[in-house]
């Protein structure tokens, strides 16, 4: 009985569709991924071995690699919808332009990161422009998440402005408060974890690495990644949960 209660738990058929989503595992790499990474950058830090370090190096270097091949075929998808949107009129401009350029932006993040894991994988090696093809991918994926944060600028102060206009005397204008309050709540939530997902490429490239006033490490990375993906677990552990 006991077996059966824990078998047919809600909670538990709600992990099972969880994981049966290719996102949902994909976010759980990811979040065990950075994880490892920020581990690894503070342990060293802390004077341990490196013999202690070689797992979480381990995770990290596999588990990025595991995650690139289930990406695999997925720069498809970002293409079709960028045609989508581009056959789309009665959307609002600002937020259609930013959206084809975002998945075309991603489309171009996927290929070259595809072509990237074939090579270091030996699969199809092409070690003349390994190094450029791991360049133009991060530069095609900070440009993405770019497009992605001023998007969410332009919807954040149109749901402000629509909410200042809203009479919160009448029963309707109650409603729409709190429809606009939730809207808002998850637009800037997907802006904090753009920004943490922004940087990533961009310590990558170097342009918030060094000692420049703007400079991050290497334990700054991995915190913002392990934030992106428990935001993105969330969002993706709420859509499993019908």
């Amino acid at each position: 009985m006991v077996a059966d209660s824990l078998v047919y738990h809600p909670s538990v058929n709600h992990y099972v569709r969880f994981v049966n989503t290719t996102v949902g595992r994909d976010k759980v790499l990811r979040f065990v991924q950075y994880l490892a990474r920020f581990l690894s950058y503070y342990l060293l830090r802390k004077g341990y071995s490196a013999k202690a370090l070689v797992p979480w190096n381990s995770i990290k270097s596999q588990f990025g690699m595991a995650r690139k091949l289930m990406r695999m075929g997925k720069n498809v998808e970002h293409l079709k919808e960028a045609g989508r949107l581009a056959g789309t009129k009665n959307m609002d401009p600002v937020l259609r332009y930013t959206a084809i350029a975002r998945q075309l932006s991603y489309f171009t993040y996927l290929t070259l990161d595809s072509l990237h894991y074939l090579s270091v994988a030996n699969i199809y090696p092409l070690p003349s422009i390994t190094p450029t093809l791991s360049k133009w991918a991060n530069k095609a994926w900070l440009s993405g998440i770019t497009f992605s944060i001023l998007s969410g600028t332009y919807t954040l102060n149109q749901l402000s402005s629509r909410q200042a206009r809203t009479n919160r005397l009448l029963g309707e204008g109650k409603v729409e408060e709190k429809r606009l309050e939730k809207e808002i709540f998850e637009t800037r939530l997907q802006m904090l974890s753009d920004a943490c997902d922004w940087l990533i490429p961009a310590y990558t490239l170097g342009m918030v690495g060094g000692k420049g006033r703007f400079s991050i490490d290497e334990g700054a990375v991995g915190l913002a990644g392990i934030v992106s993906s428990l935001i993105g677990v969330r969002g993706q552990w709420r859509k499993t949960a019908q």
